[in-house]
């Protein structure tokens, strides 16, 4: 069993920290929404005050995994979006990343994105939503920079392209949120049907001069 005492080897709280978020994934993906510090803190060879030295909470751990999900998930979009293809092709690319994505680890996308009905008691008090909708909104903020980087939108084009970063974005986490509960189509079908959906103004928007293009 970990102790509390510190190493004081520079770097050794953060190695520490990776350990344990590594230990709470495993748990996640069996868990899902169920899964618990008592759960995580065996998972990681540690009593439940160590974990909470680490993390606070629950929403302290649920925070440090949602930034790391979300990070290793911004850089899949990016490349997606970056990707040597014309616009409808990386659009489709975009939307299909973050659809495998949920798809690949459905058990962490729950735990991220909605609360186990049985919780137990003493973490009932943990709210899901609270902290979900700021990823949700770091999702739509990283895209409408995209778009506003990349797509002349001509006056008032900064906040058109916030509106529509945040409009596509709820339109993903809707839409895979229900595909992926009732599978009522192959991943490609829905991709193909949201891209459909978009394929308006964005289609026609020129690319500005001064941008990498879009």
């Amino acid at each position: 069993m970990e102790t509390t005492q510190q190493t004081g080897e520079p770097g050794a709280a953060e190695r520490r920290r990776r350990e344990l978020l590594e230990a709470a994934d495993r748990v996640v993906l069996r868990d899902g929404p169920k899964a618990s510090m008592n759960a995580i803190a065996a998972e990681a060879g540690i009593t439940k005050p160590i974990l909470y030295r680490h993390f606070g909470d629950k929403a302290g751990l649920y925070q440090a995994l949602a930034v790391r999900h979300t990070d290793a998930l911004l850089d899949s979009l990016r490349a997606a979006l970056d990707a040597p293809a014309e616009r409808r092709r990386r659009v489709e690319a975009t939307l299909d990343t973050y659809l495998a994505a949920i798809e690949a680890r459905p058990q962490v996308y729950r735990f991220l994105m909605h609360p186990a009905e049985d919780s137990h008691t003493a973490e009932r008090g943990f709210d899901v939503g609270l902290h979900s909708a700021p990823l949700l909104r770091r999702l739509g903020e990283e895209l409408a920079q995209v778009i506003s980087e990349r797509v002349d939108l001509g006056p008032g084009g900064e906040q058109l392209a916030r509106v529509w970063g945040h409009g596509i974005v709820g339109m993903m986490h809707a839409a895979g949120d229900w595909w992926l509960g009732e599978r009522p189509c192959e991943r490609a079908d829905l991709v193909a049907a949201l891209t459909d959906l978009l394929w308006g103004r964005l289609a026609t928007a020129g690319n500005r001069q001064d941008g990498p293009g879009f």
